[in-house]
């Protein structure tokens, strides 16, 4: 039965995130797979890359499937687009290699927060940005995220409760760039935690806001508590941004 590899993108304003749960509506996974599968006329179940969380956006989002059709890709990828909502977009549509998988195959991610840094009202893109009026040291936001990057325990930045799987992941790079009131955190690595790179953010504010030393990051992550690092920031500025394979 042919693979295939879809890429998406996806407004996650209306959703409760990525993965389908249960019999609950309102899920991409299952907006789509329900699509798919009365498409191709067959069940079809969807792997991604990583789940998003509720309210959480996506530039570039990889799924795997399995199906047995004689539609071409081209003629799928037609078909699919002309059933999706117009918050859910299908970028493209391709055969992969039988031992791809969307998340065991892939090797990095990046993922972008946005921030709108400035008292003024941020009428048009409010669903895309968070808010944030107060003036930013983004020197020491800078010098923070130095001590965040490489390989470490990032357990003191995830919500989920500590479990068997390792929390380890190496954070190759985080880019802060700002132009006028628009500041974009841009987080590169090999995988990320649940509610990793919205804690990591909150962490990063507190630092820019004066509220925390950059130095702190080292004790923070050497802790491995939650409690020690700063607050989950909102979902609508992240964004699923590139997928590496």
């Amino acid at each position: 039965m042919p693979n295939y590899m879809l890429k998406l993108c996806y407004d996650g304003t209306r959703y409760k995130g990525w993965q389908k749960q249960g019999n609950t509506a309102g899920t991409i996974q299952e907006k789509l797979e329900t699509i798919l599968s009365r498409l191709l006329d067959q069940p079809v179940e969807l792997a991604a890359s990583g789940r998003t969380d509720a309210g959480v956006h996506a530039r570039e989002q990889v799924c795997s499937f399995r199906a047995d059709t004689v539609l071409s890709t081209e003629e799928l990828l037609r078909r699919l687009r002309a059933h999706l909502p117009e918050d859910i977009g299908a970028l493209s549509l391709e055969i992969a290699p039988p031992r791809f998988r969307a998340r065991l195959s892939c090797v990095g991610k990046t993922y972008v927060y946005r921030i709108w840094n400035s008292r003024d009202p941020d009428v048009f893109e409010r669903k895309y940005r968070t808010c944030v009026p107060e003036s930013l040291d983004l020197d020491a936001m800078r010098r923070a995220a130095e001590l965040l990057c490489g390989e470490h325990d990032f357990a003191a930045f995830c919500s989920a409760k500590p479990g068997k799987k390792s929390t380890v992941r190496e954070l190759r790079s985080i880019q802060i760039e700002k132009d006028g009131a628009d500041l974009r955190l841009i987080y590169a690595g090999s995988g990320f935690l649940y509610n990793m790179v919205r804690i990591l953010t909150g962490t990063l504010l507190e630092v820019g806001k004066g509220l925390r030393q950059p130095e702190e990051m080292s004790r923070i992550l050497a802790s491995r508590d939650r409690r020690m690092a700063g607050p989950t920031a909102p979902a609508q500025g992240l964004f699923l941004w590139q997928v590496d394979y």
